[in-house]
Formats: structure tokens, sequence, C-alpha cells
């Protein structure tokens, strides 16, 4: 992606985090999701807020955890619906379908529903070693036809710039899964260091539905 579309999307991701703290606080939160699933381990962004707060106005977020309080400011209901990340009928070209800087929330920014995800920023890292593992967990037992990973570059900031497709390097895809609760696969890289974004594209059995879960790591 060009330096200059670049800084286009991280301007528009940020002025729509202003806009959103601003305005969407007053909309009523919506109960915790009870279907699909997300990446547990590493957490992917909504995940990691829904489970280390409370909601947009839990104490401390703001100073302890900037990115989660833009976040659950910004759309509460991404937050209570982490496991729903998805996207239908995308067909198996997902490069071309999903656009650069919309990634994160799986094209999804549209109402600002999952908008915060694709924010560039500090966000809480996982410690992960050259060899980790993706945990799957799939509340809803729709299977998995396979799991695509992904990690940003090296050199690529995601504390500056929105995640394009071309900042990424593929890594694995996994066989099948049958519907159960957990999946899992060991993740082998080398040549990583520093603040880093894995994207798990989890493509569902059940119909073409495709989960994109950005996990915020750290290679040590």
């Amino acid at each position: 992606m060009h330096v200059e579309s670049k800084k286009l999307l991280r301007r528009t991701a940020v002025s729509a985090a202003v806009l959103s703290t601003s305005m969407l606080t007053l909309l009523p939160l919506a109960p915790t999701a009870s279907a699909h699933g997300t990446v547990t381990s590493p957490p992917t962004r909504n995940y990691g807020c829904a489970t280390r707060w409370s909601g947009p106005d839990a104490p401390g977020m703001l100073e302890q955890d900037p990115m989660c309080y833009i976040a659950w400011h910004q759309s509460p209901l991404a937050m209570y619906t982490w496991n729903a990340l998805y996207a239908n009928n995308l067909g198996e070209d997902i490069e071309h379908v999903v656009q650069n800087g919309q990634i994160c929330s799986a094209g999804r920014s549209e109402m600002g529903r999952y908008a915060p995800m694709d924010n560039p920023g500090p966000w809480k890292t996982t410690d992960v070693g050259s060899n980790f593992t993706v945990n799957v967990e799939d509340v809803a037992r729709h299977g998995a036809d396979y799991l695509k990973i992904y990690v940003t570059k090296q050199g690529f900031n995601p504390e500056i710039e929105p995640i394009g497709w071309d900042d990424l390097d593929f890594v694995k895809q996994t066989g099948s899964y049958p519907g159960q609760l957990n999946y899992t696969t060991d993740v082998n890289t080398s040549g990583y260091s520093g603040r880093h974004v894995v994207l798990t594209v989890w493509k569902a059995s059940h119909m073409d539905q495709k989960y994109f879960l950005c996990s915020d790591v750290n290679f040590g």
C-alpha cells in the first residue's frame, strides 16, 4: 500500500474514533453474544477488551488500556459481540474483497460496528516466542474448513499504520476441523521480533463464513 494511502486510512480511523467516542457512549449496551467464536489465545483485540474490562466506564481503563477505552466508547457492541466478527459469502479471493485498512474488522466497518478493531495504536500485546499456539474457541461448533495464519512483516509498525494485505506474511494454512469447542494449531516462525499482529482467518464449515481475528503480540 502506498504511504499516502496509509496516512489517509490512519487519519480516517482516528477521526472516526474521536467522533464515535463522544457519540456512541449514549447507545444502550447489548448482551454478550452466545454463538460463533474467536481466537482466545493470543487474544483478539475485542476479546481482550471484553475480558479485561467490564464495560466502557470501567475504572482505570483510560489510563491502563487506552486502545480498549477508545474501542469500548467507539463501538460497545464490538466488545459484547466479540464472537461475531465475520463476513459471509466472500469467496476465496479475500485479499481483493476485504479492503486494506479494514482487515481486522472483516471489512465490516460500516456504521462503526467493528471499525475500532482497525485502529492503529498501542494495543495490549501477548508475549510469544518464534513458535506459538493459536487457539480458536468455536462456541457454536461450526467446524472449520481451515485456519489461515498471517503475521505482520518485520519493520511494519501497527501502532501508527492500519494493516494492509501487503503488510502481512502468510505463515500457515491448516486442514479442516470437526465441530468442537476448541481448535489449536502450532505456528512456527523465524525472524520476527518486537510488536506484531497475528491475523487468523477462520473459514467456518457450515457456510461461506470467514472470521478475521487480529491478535497483538510481542515476539521476545
